[in-house]
């Protein structure tokens, strides 16, 4: 006999109560259309395994969830037996908390339904899915959701940080500004509609505050159009890194007044060895610039001529392509499982003193996928007021995240040590706070500088939605007055 799961360890203010039961998990599996994968069970590595390879977590138990209601049987369970709580969307997150030693994981990742309504041009999408889902039901009508660049990123993850990557950001503003309404399963395992006219408070605190109040189990987006029959003019500029400079000055002036229907993020990588690409320019590490035009065809040459004049490139991958394409561009070059590890800041410039810590950490990449990325924050995004939103950055300027990567686990040290040492050079001339979705486990100081002066009224919330912290395996915002 055991009161709780052996494996388990008290949440943060849940009550600890005895029950007498050989097997627990026998009456929450008994509740659920989904199941229960047990560390006993064959695929609980393969389950409990999540995108980032460093991550190497042993969870209680592990429960695919068919719906809302296995998600309140979850909640009410882990309670219960004073079991901590991690949820599982995409499973992208560079710190890995959708997975936690101990915890009962709910994991979303089988709900994966889509709703297109074309006449109010809006989708609904479950919880548990992936971008590339989304883009699968809203492109073939011209139409999508400013998202991330990645298609295998998870819809919950990103939405509830913000969603400040995408290439229709500038036109259309970031993932939460799209968010019409939420379904959430709060801590004391209720099922509520948050939007605009229900419960607004916690409307406000899900785009961009994160796991913090509850488990989100689907989504309605604003779609937008997107190119003329879902095709976008996009690709890689490809400069040599010598000439980051050059190549950096020109972008920082030429970003914020470009059309809002041209967004572009700015990097330093080496060129991946892939036939889309000239051999000679495999692996030669490089300034890139990733453009995208979503506006009408007939303005594309206007608005892409000075880009296409600028500079002298190694290579133009600018063409017409759908606008999923362009969305899974990276995901062969980036499968699950390699080893990542990731620092970041807001950057409300491009100084030139910046420029040459750059220059220096593109020479000195250790591994051939380690790179660094700058995301724009202008346009749309930018025109949103700080306080509308969770999500408070909107001074103009860049995410910018480092981020080493490398499939051989023996080259984690390696890639950890050199984007800790570029971000510690280059933090001095950023904003110094950072998009928490491109942080790992980085302390309270660094997630209150993120919400700025939104952070106490986040708390207030908090203590509203998830009084005990029960929902606290996130970058976590305690309730008020604790």
């Amino acid at each position: 006999m055991s009161t709780i799961p052996a494996e388990g360890t008290p949440a943060e203010g849940a009550p600890v109560v005895e029950t007498p039961i050989a097997n627990p998990y026998e009456d929450l599996e008994a509740q659920l259309r989904g199941r229960v994968i047990k560390p006993a069970d064959p695929d609980f590595d393969e389950a409990r395994a999540v995108y980032n390879g460093m991550i190497d977590r042993r969870p209680a138990v592990i429960v695919r969830c068919a719906d809302s209601a296995d998600v309140v049987a979850c909640v009410k369970f882990a309670r219960l037996h004073a079991l901590e709580i991690a949820i599982r969307g995409g499973g992208h997150n560079a710190g890995g908390l959708a997975v936690w030693d101990g915890a009962l994981v709910i994991d979303l990742s089988e709900m994966r339904s889509t709703t297109v309504d074309p006449a109010s041009h809006t989708v609904r999408v479950d919880g548990g899915c992936l971008w590339r889902d989304v883009d699968h039901a809203t492109v073939p009508f011209g139409m999508s959701v400013p998202t991330g660049f990645v298609s295998s990123t998870g819809v919950a993850g990103l939405t509830l940080g913000g969603g400040v990557s995408g290439y229709l950001s500038r036109r259309y503003g970031l993932t939460v500004d799209s968010l019409l309404s939420a379904d959430v399963v709060l801590a004391d395992g209720s099922l509520v509609t948050a939007d605009a006219e229900h419960h607004p408070d916690l409307y406000w605190a899900l785009r961009g505050g994160g796991g913090n109040f509850g488990v989100v189990t689907s989504f309605v987006f604003r779609c937008h159009y997107v190119g003329e029959a879902g095709n976008v003019i996009a690709g890689p500029i490809f400069y040599d890194l010598a000439d980051i400079g050059e190549v950096m000055r020109w972008y920082r002036d030429f970003m914020p007044d470009a059309p809002e229907e041209l967004n572009g993020w700015i990097g330093v990588l080496s060129i991946p060895p892939v036939p889309v690409f000239p051999e000679e320019l495999h692996l030669r590490k490089a300034c890139v610039i990733l453009w995208c035009y979503s506006g009408p065809q007939a303005e594309a040459e206007q608005a892409l001529a000075p880009v296409r004049e600028f500079g002298s490139p190694l290579l133009v991958g600018l063409q017409e392509m759908p606008f999923t394409a362009l969305q899974s561009m990276f995901d062969p070059l980036l499968p699950a499982g390699m080893q990542w590890y990731w620092k970041a800041d807001f950057t409300p410039r491009i100084p030139d003193e910046a420029i040459e810590v750059h220059r220096k950490y593109g020479e000195l990449m250790p591994t051939p996928m380690c790179t660094m990325h700058m995301y724009p924050i202008g346009g749309a995004a930018q025109r949103v007021a700080p306080d509308a939103t969770a999500f408070a950055y909107r001074d103009g300027g860049w995410a910018a995240v480092i981020v080493g990567v490398d499939p051989d686990p023996a080259n984690a040290q390696a890639i950890s040590d050199w984007a800790k040492d570029y971000w510690e050079e280059l933090h001095p001339t950023t904003a110094g706070s950072a998009y928490l979705n491109f942080i790992m486990d980085e302390g309270q100081d660094r997630i209150r500088a993120a919400y700025r002066d939104n952070y106490d009224r986040l708390a207030q919330v908090k203590a509203q939605y998830d009084p005990d912290n029960v929902f606290h395996i996130n970058q976590n915002i305690p309730p008020a007055g604790t």
